[in-house]
């Protein structure tokens, strides 16, 4: 799910209701008097909500606090937008919450150790016949991360939107909280440039390095209930994940506006057809269908099932999937209707393949598995 810049594919918004302690590393002495280096660990490790309504698939992170305030939301784990957002309602008091904003007197104001600014925008996800907008300020708290029967971490201060309204591409507004995104991609929000990863915010010690690492999905777990299932994020990476983890680095390209973006180029196939000089994205936070751009594509509409799609990355990563009727479905698209040269991945791709994204050094990490 990309933030609109200039398309965003959005198919599907699945809400329910569901609703700390980071390791650290220190330095000792050794007995023969020298000092030890304690080895670089990760700073956390979380587990995600997997859901699954009809063919559309969800992660979502578990948002157990906001300031000083105590909550239980879920918010949509996308590696396809960058910043957090969530709605006002139930975390602010419905007093400062009205039809056309959030009240603020004069720059900011803070309140359940909320710092609300006076400084308003938009975000916008999906594309022309199929998009939300979301109408908020820009907002800074502590967040609390990961579900209460497991482990849990609370952020530094971040910036992140908070939303008092959002609505379809009809006008027709949308229940609360339907819409809460926690965008973990490289860069920075279109909407402000203060807004970036809420996991970019972590302090690492020791020698590790700020990014983070999901682990295969469990196909097994998405349901109409919502798993939470253990160890799929990891907050912090070692140098081993750069190195001896098997993952094939890519570097990433910086933009003026938004900064480094997660689009990697590749080669695409599929059924014989090949779309060379393909950029492509693997998100989350595309809930079914894989969208394939091919300029030249003149049958557009999605692929039958039995065809075969595979992909080969500018650095070497080889992933090969066959489109099925309730799995990998696959769309092809001309970018010259469309409007975006992106090539975007749904959740599919994380069944069967780990993903790793490097803040510091601005990478994208792919692993087949």
């Amino acid at each position: 799910m990309n933030q609109k810049y200039p398309k965003t594919p959005l198919l599907f918004i699945a809400l329910f209701g569901f609703i700390l302690v980071a390791a650290s590393c220190s330095k000792s002495n050794s007995g023969g008097g020298g000092t030890v280096t304690t080895p670089a660990t990760p700073i956390a490790t979380l587990g995600l909500y997997e859901y699954q309504s009809g063919l559309n698939k969800r992660i979502f992170m578990p948002i157990a606090g906001i300031g000083t305030e105590t909550v239980s939301y879920v918010s949509v784990f996308d590696t396809g937008s960058t910043g957090m957002t969530i709605d006002a309602n139930g975390i602010l008091p419905a007093s400062m919450i009205t039809t056309s904003g959030i009240t603020v007197t004069g720059d900011s104001v803070v309140v359940n150790g909320i710092t609300v600014t006076s400084k308003t925008s938009t975000i916008v996800y999906g594309d022309a016949t199929s998009s939300t907008t979301e109408y908020g300020n820009l907002a800074y708290a502590t967040v609390t991360l990961g579900d209460p029967s497991s482990t849990q971490i609370t952020t530094k201060r971040i910036p992140f939107f908070m939303y008092y309204k959002i609505v379809d591409q009809t006008g027709k507004q949308l229940t609360a909280h339907s819409a809460d995104v926690f965008g973990v991609g490289s860069g920075v929000s279109y909407t402000n440039s203060t807004i970036a990863s809420p996991l970019s915010y972590f302090t690492t010690t020791n020698g590790g390095i700020s990014g983070f690492k999901l682990a295969t999905m469990n196909s097994l777990y998405f349901n109409g209930n919502g798993t939470l299932v253990p160890g799929l994020l990891t907050i912090g990476l070692i140098p081993s994940d750069l190195t001896t983890a098997g993952f094939v680095l890519h570097p990433l390209t910086y933009f003026t506006v938004g900064g480094y973006s997660d689009d990697i180029p590749a080669t695409i196939t599929y059924n014989g057809t090949v779309v060379s000089s393909a950029q492509i994205l693997f998100d989350t936070g595309t809930p079914s269908i894989t969208e394939i751009e091919d300029p030249k594509a003149t049958g557009v509409g999605p692929l039958a099932p039995s065809s075969i799609v595979s992909i080969t990355t500018n650095k070497g990563f080889t992933f090969q999937y066959i489109v099925g009727n309730s799995g990998n479905l696959t769309s092809i698209q001309n970018p010259n209707i469309s409007g975006d040269t992106r090539t975007i991945f749904s959740l599919d791709f994380f069944v069967s393949n780990e993903y790793m994204v490097d803040y510091k050094d601005h990478e994208v990490g792919l692993k087949n598995n």
